[in-house]
């Protein structure tokens, strides 16, 4: 029998870091009650944007959150948002993730920024702290893009960042409109839209994620800094080339998109290092047609994920992967088409957040590790209009997005300390109250 995810968390936990109100019992019961909304057969979870288990599993937390003191409420694009009312009424500390998953995705990947922000509040609950600003603790909608290909859309939409033009073309895998499935999920188009808020609201934005990665596994740290995140830039590209017999065709005088292609993918991988140490350039999607064994194709469809925390070396490879593409079609004797689907800017961490969590991390005893996430978040669309800090916890082997996903409970705990030590300062900033 499969060891439960309360159980297996419990297991290595002596319990010596539940202080000043913090408690890893309650923490493991949390993650292991998500953990079964959803539940696959190989113990990850199935809880795709916008469904009745994304939407179970946040009304879950909701009732946590008001058993917390939280006034909650859900907005027209389903992200949630409990409020703890603070000595000043100025704008916002917030915290959190999302409850969403990729399909038989892991177990920690969002629920643990959701329920790490719950859990500092708890601890402030039973000390009787009173926060000097107001808390907020918010689930993200869709933030993986699992159900329509197009991820962070409840951060988006709380930022107005999304508008009726862009949902209007999105379908989901059943063919579903964005307008029917959030008419079944209990909203609409015009409340989805509404849901922008006045960024004056929040001043601050902070968010506990698994690092997807092993440096700090390998570095034999529970937790470290994020200093940035990449923006993400999707290129598609289209080789155009001639249908032909493979049997009757000679070679020479072929005009083959795949060979283009094939060309194009594996000199892309060499291209990142020209431009930074963090670049990255990834075809991860290629569809040939017709996709005949017999047949040279007529044409290849590809996308090139490129990523970079500097948005003048991402911006370049891109030029360069263009040129690349185009020389590679120019060679074989076909032509390409290229579209930049998508752009989003870096956002990173201002000098002045990192300094104030390197104090935090040293004060616990914890190297001061930085890290980049290649990944995107929530924080990266909040952390276009407000400051913001993540804070990686260890990935066991760097598995995300897999039902083997895991993080010791020990490092959870260790963040939700940090986490609350980095807010009570930052929101003492906030209220114009300096250390």
């Amino acid at each position: 029998m499969r060891e439960s995810v309360r159980d297996r968390l419990l297991a290595g936990y002596d319990g010596t870091a539940d202080r000043d109100g913090v408690s890893g019992k309650r923490l493991a019961e949390r993650l292991a009650a998500l953990a079964s909304i959803g539940e696959t057969e190989d113990g990850g979870v199935n809880r795709p944007g916008f469904s009745a288990e994304e939407k179970r599993a946040k009304e879950q937390v909701m009732t946590w959150m008001r058993e917390a003191g939280l006034d909650v409420r859900m907005d027209g694009a389903g992200n949630v948002i409990g409020k703890l009312e603070g000595k000043t009424d100025v704008p916002a500390f917030a915290a959190g993730s999302h409850v969403d998953s990729v399909p038989n995705g892991g177990n920690f990947d969002g629920p643990l920024g959701v329920l790490s922000a719950l859990e500092v509040v708890e601890a402030w609950k039973e000390t009787g702290y009173v926060p000097p600003v107001p808390v907020e603790v918010i689930i993200f909608s869709e933030e993986e893009g699992s159900r329509f290909g197009a991820g962070i859309m409840g951060s988006q939409a709380m930022t107005g960042d999304l508008g009726r033009d862009a949902l209007s073309v999105l379908s989901d895998s059943g063919g579903n409109s964005f307008e029917e499935v959030i008419s079944a999920y209990g909203s609409s188009m015009d409340a989805f839209l509404e849901a922008a808020r006045d960024p004056e609201e929040i001043g601050f934005y902070a968010e506990i994620h698994i690092e997807q990665g092993k440096l700090l596994e390998q570095a034999g740290l529970p937790a470290g800094i994020v200093k940035g995140i990449a923006g993400p830039a999707w290129l598609n590209a289209l080789f155009h080339g001639t249908a032909g017999h493979a049997g009757n065709t000679p070679m020479i005088g072929r005009r083959d998109p795949l060979v283009a292609a094939g060309r194009f993918v594996h000199e892309v991988s060499s291209l990142p290092a020209r431009f930074s140490d963090t670049a990255v350039a990834t075809v991860g999607k290629l569809n040939v047609s017709p996709n005949g064994a017999n047949v040279i194709p007529e044409q290849v469809a590809l996308t090139v994920d490129i990523r970079d925390l500097d948005k003048e070396a991402r911006d370049g490879l891109v030029r360069k992967v263009r040129e690349t593409a185009e020389r590679c079609a120019a060679e074989a004797g076909v032509e390409v088409e290229l579209n930049l689907a998508s752009s989003i800017d870096p956002v990173p961490v201002t000098d002045e957040v990192r300094e104030e969590l390197a104090q935090v991390f040293g004060q616990a005893g914890i190297r001061p590790m930085e890290l980049m996430s290649g990944a995107g978040h929530d924080a990266m669309i909040l952390g276009r209009n407000v400051p913001m800090a993540m804070i990686f916890v260890k990935s066991i082997g760097g598995i995300s997005h897999n039902p083997a996903e895991w993080s010791d409970l020990d490092d959870c705990i260790t963040a939700v300390h940090l986490l609350k030590r980095f807010a009570e300062k930052r929101m003492e900033k906030m209220a114009g109250h300096e250390d």
